[in-house]
């Protein structure tokens, strides 16, 4: 007989079978809750001593024993076997090898209160895993008030598929991490990785190739992508990517599904995402790819969370929504039964618990332990004062932990989950008083230990736990704490300061060190820009400058406020798009705050976003005005920045207003102040200046008439805009090629462009570009003689994607092509329809451009309408306005459909006489389908 010794403690009796050659290891060594929380708590290195006995497949342990051992390793059940030097058959189990279990919490929870009354939601989680192995992928979301029970459902499932081949994959948001994007899928990564302190950055990334093979063999994207998550250089072993930031966090998200994809097409998967009430922006959409693509993958996941998060997913054909209710009260006094370990309370005290939980399992639970802990049992209770609430229960149960007090202040301060390391560096305490108290709340099972020390991590069995400690704090303590905190992380962790500089920020800002946690929110705010997590970087900006406005306003502080104001405005354009409130908004605060800056570069960003802003929502009146505005401040500053802006801005509304000439002069007034080294996108916009403005020129001298001129700038737009190698420029001046191909009517162009714009669009996620491209494919395929019904639906849905990103600018031109498609389509009432609301549009938004071309779509649809009369009035209207505005282009289209008017009115000298010096008037552009059609019917009604 061998005993084996682990914490210091005799614990299991080791007997060797001689004629089997087995090795079992036995029953305990006495009774009692205080002796199996000995156990429990030194477990870790029980198992390690296990694992060294024998071979795997040697070890042989008795039944209770594997109880004890939970999930730390995979078994086999052997039945009872006959065991030398013992009088009965024991049950014994085979130990096949180390579990795959991804914490402690899920390892040994089987020790502790067994599942009580959920039979019917464990029972549908089965029939879930069983059409998961099947390939049928499920999700089951289980929502529920704090303590009811959510978490202990999950582990009870892990608990029962321990014996089944399959993987599992299990995720904790954080109430501290709700704005750390993708925290839960980097602390899994991390952890699955077993990254320790002391590894190089090599190997890390040794370790991070490690666990992605085993999901995908093909590494090429995904590990420069995932060690860039985890902020690990991969010092030249693979190629750089070159992404833009939104198409890297893409990539980042399709590279997470892929690796799901992998595991599951090797054995069934289980995931588990624990309180996603608190998960980040960018962690949801994850999930939203992951669930849509969990339906076909031999894949459950299982999702908890809090009623007041409304999850988006409910009523998909593959997802189950499964709600918690309260225990009733049999139930209720079975798990106070478990907890007490079969001893029996007194009835008064019983009932008291049963009546005072409501149903709430943890409540249930902790209430009942302290019960216990204070001695009723054994007669020491006939006065107790039974805890009301929850709350008052968990106090009452540290409070009788006195020793560890201080412990549980410090680590709930620390967050959730916290390290070893960590709390013995912020604790300033002797080694072995923390390691004893860890040992004390761990055993109390107020926290749950993964690893040995120095390596371990500690997780708070319930947020609630972490609650009541830190509740216990005074605020001049929790003040001290949080700054200790931040001043370790800086000092000795500051590889997780640089990763997370938002955790750094949280403790300063609890700390009242405002300035520091500034700095730190703006540097969590730019890491997350630089990561494309733009709602992410919007909430820290935004805490960043609530921090500051509590500061007096030092000059420092003044362009600390500017800066940060840009930095916000950026990130919500960014992630709500141009014509987004907010973030016009944020532009209108940027620029009161820029009005007077030195920098001129500044001023110039943040009146460019607010001029953005208002394009963008079609207010034409008021971007002009604001546009004018700052050109008169330019003229004041004397800076370059400032005029390039204005003169760009001038150009684009005085064009959008119908006043081509002026917008001439302006537009090319600001390539002028364009500097190639100083411009070059996004030091000042996010898409090329000199790109904008000759796009726009080539657009200007197209409706002046000036063909040949407009062509040959257009293309140097366009040429420049490739070599820039700038997404967002590209599709910018692909967009506008689209709208000056349509007006010249080159269909085959027109298609060819268009296609170009989708693909970049849709790869890099610019959805108005998108919708926009969408609509010219339409027009182009009906120009080259496609479906009209075809290229009526297809317009109807971009131009429906591109107001879905709120912008309304030149939606008239679009309903005006949408009203010339059912035109041709003879649908004559609803082309009227279409242009009445564009018309109505033109006048409420001032942008005139396109609206003699409306005049005379009107006016050609009349005509199919048979009402003649009211056409010519229509006609005549946008020959007028076409003149007007000087816009050659519109009145020679109007005069060619009048001219056709009267010809069919046999009125063939009016018609020449209006044609002809409207067609004599050009010099250029003769080649276009306009001006040939012009010929070609001026020589008829010669």
């Amino acid at each position: 007989m061998t005993r084996l010794n682990a914490g210091g403690s005799t614990l299991l009796q080791v007997r060797v079978g001689i004629a089997t050659g087995l090795v079992v290891v036995g029953d305990l060594l006495g009774e009692g809750a205080a002796q199996e929380q000995a156990v429990i708590g030194a477990t870790p290195n029980l198992a390690a001593r296990l694992q060294g006995l024998a071979e795997p497949n040697t070890l042989v342990i008795a039944d209770n024993t594997r109880r004890l051992l939970g999930g730390l390793f995979d078994y086999r059940d052997l039945g009872p076997s006959a065991i030398a030097g013992m009088d009965h058959p024991v049950q014994v189990w085979r130990v096949l090898g180390a579990g795959q279990v991804g914490s402690r919490f899920e390892a040994l929870r089987a020790a502790s209160t067994p599942l009580v009354g959920r039979e019917e939601e464990i029972a549908l989680l089965r029939r879930r895993w069983e059409r998961a192995k099947a390939g049928d992928g499920s999700v089951v979301l289980i929502v529920g008030e704090p303590g009811i029970g959510k978490s202990r459902i999950a582990q009870t499932l892990l608990e029962e598929l321990r014996n089944e081949p399959h993987t599992r994959l299990r995720y904790f948001c954080s109430p501290h991490h709700q704005h750390s994007a993708l925290y839960p899928s980097i602390t899994q990564l991390e952890q699955a990785a077993g990254f320790r302190r002391e590894d190089t950055a090599e190997t890390r990334l040794d370790k991070l190739v490690a666990v992605l093979a085993v999901a995908n063999q093909e590494l090429g994207e995904a590990v420069p992508l995932l060690a860039d998550l985890l902020s690990i250089p991969t010092s030249g072993r693979y190629p750089p990517l070159n992404l833009t930031p939104q198409k890297r966090k893409e990539k980042t998200l399709c590279m997470q599904v892929a690796q799901v994809e992998g595991l599951a097409a090797q054995q069934p998967l289980l995931m588990l995402w624990e309180d996603i009430h608190w998960s980040d922006p960018t962690t949801l959409e994850s999930l939203d790819l992951l669930i849509d693509r969990a339906a076909t993958l031999r894949l459950l996941m299982v999702l908890t969370f809090r009623p007041d998060f409304t999850p988006p997913w409910v009523g998909r054909p593959h997802v189950t929504l499964l709600s918690l209710n309260r225990l009733p009260p049999r139930h209720r006094a079975e798990m106070i039964a478990h907890v007490t370990g079969g001893k029996t309370l007194p009835t008064e005290i019983a009932d008291q618990i049963i009546d005072r939980t409501d149903g709430v399992p943890l409540f249930i639970e902790e209430l009942t332990k302290s019960v216990v802990e204070s001695g009723c049992i054994t007669g020491a209770g006939e006065h107790l004062a039974i805890p009301s609430t929850l709350q008052a229960s968990l106090l009452a149960r540290l409070d009788r932990l006195a020793p560890t007090r201080e412990v549980a202040q410090i680590a709930a301060t620390l967050g959730r989950q916290f390290s070893h390391e960590l709390i013995n560096a912020v604790a300033d305490m002797p080694s072995a008083r923390l390691e004893n108290a860890l040992e004390q709340l761990t055993r109390a099972e107020l926290v749950f230990r993964r690893g040995t020390p120095p390596d371990a991590t500690y997780t708070f069995k319930h947020a609630l736990v972490q609650d009541a400690a830190y509740s216990t704090l005074l605020r001049s303590r929790r003040q001290q704490l949080h700054g200790r905190i931040a001043a370790t992380l800086e000092r000795k962790f500051p590889e997780i300061a640089a990763a997370q500089p938002e955790l750094v920020a949280q403790h300063c800002t609890s700390a009242g060190m405002v300035e520091k946690a500034v700095e730190y929110w703006d540097k969590a705010g730019r890491l997350a820009v630089q990561r494309s997590t733009m709602a992410e970087a919007a909430t820290h900006f935004r805490k960043a400058l609530e921090l500051l406005g509590s500061l007096p306003k030092s000059p420092e502080e003044r362009s600390i406020e500017r800066s940060l104001q840009l930095a916000l405005a950026g990130a919500l354009t960014a992630a709500k798009g141009w014509a987004s409130p907010e973030a016009g908004e944020a532009y209108a605060r940027a620029r009161e705050l820029c009005r007077d800056a030195p920098d001129g570069a500044q001023v110039a960003t943040a009146w460019a976003g607010a001029l953005s802003y208002l394009h963008n929502s079609a207010d034409i009146r008021g971007s002009h005005e604001l546009a004018n505005e700052l050109l008169q401040l330019s003229e004041r500053r004397n800076d370059s920045e400032t005029k390039l802006i204005a003169h760009r801005n001038v150009g684009i509304s005085l064009l959008f207003r119908a006043e081509f000439s002026r917008a001439l002069a302006h537009l090319r007034r600001s390539i002028h102040f364009y500097d190639q080294a100083r411009h070059r996108p996004p030091k000042l916009t996010p898409h090329d200046v000199r790109v904008t403005c000759e796009s726009f020129v080539a657009w200007t001298h197209l409706l002046l008439g000036q063909s040949d001129q407009a062509l040959e700038q257009s293309r140097s737009a366009l040429d420049w805009a490739r070599e820039l190698s700038h997404p967002y420029t590209l599709a910018f001046a692909l967009h506008v090629n689209c709208v000056f191909r349509q007006l010249r009517r080159d269909g085959a162009i027109l298609q060819e462009r268009a296609d170009e714009l989708v693909e970049i669009a849709t790869e890099h996620r610019f959805p108005h570009f998108v919708g926009t491209g969408a609509c010219f494919r339409a027009w182009a395929m009906l120009e080259m003689g496609g479906s009209i019904e075809e290229t009526i639906n297809r317009m109807r849905c971009g131009l429906a994607a591109k107001r879905a990103t709120g912008a309304e600018i030149k939606v008239p031109y679009y309903l005006g092509l949408l009203a010339e498609a059912h035109r041709r389509a003879n649908r004559i009432a609803d082309g009227m329809s279409l242009l009445n609301e564009a018309l109505e549009l033109v006048e409420r938004t001032d942008e005139r451009w396109y609206e003699a071309e409306l005049y005379r779509l009107m006016g050609e649809t009349l005509i199919i309408g048979s009402d003649r009369n009211d056409a010519e009035r229509w006609l005549r209207r946008a020959l007028q306005t076409a003149r007007k505005q000087g816009a050659k282009h519109w009145e020679l289209r109007a005069a060619a459909s009048m001219a056709r008017l009267w010809r069919d009115q046999a009125k063939c000298i009016d018609a020449r006489a209006l044609l002809a010096p409207i067609y004599a008037s050009f010099t250029e552009g003769f080649d276009t389908p306009d001006l040939k059609e012009a010929a070609a019917l001026l020589t008829e009604l010669t």
